[in-house]
């Protein structure tokens, strides 16, 4: 009777689990699925704005490769200038030695 009383209740008791696992796992998949519309929704709206700054940021380099080449050619006169006064003087020393 009570082996009988089992085989009927056992079957009941893990079908009755089985349909609250199921329920909580469609739950939870779809609350996975919200989260990630709003991730999406959160990636898509930084990349905009990324994309936004990327102007900014050309708009940076292009300057500060400009100020770079003009400081380069500064740099270079003022080196060549220093080179031909030290190679008047070295050049007016040896006029003199000789």
């Amino acid at each position: 009777m009570f082996l009988e009383f089992l085989q009927v209740f056992l079957p009941i008791v893990i079908y009755i689990l089985l349909i609250v696992m199921i329920t909580i796992a469609i739950i939870i998949g779809l609350k996975l699925i919200k989260t990630m519309d709003k991730v999406d929704h959160l990636v898509n709206s930084i990349n905009s704005k990324v994309d936004s700054l990327n102007g900014i940021f050309n708009v940076i380099d292009f300057a500060t490769d400009k100020v770079t080449d003009m400081t380069d050619k500064v740099v270079d006169t003022i080196t060549n200038v220093f080179n031909r006064i030290i190679h008047k003087k070295v050049n007016k020393i040896e006029e003199e030695e000789d």
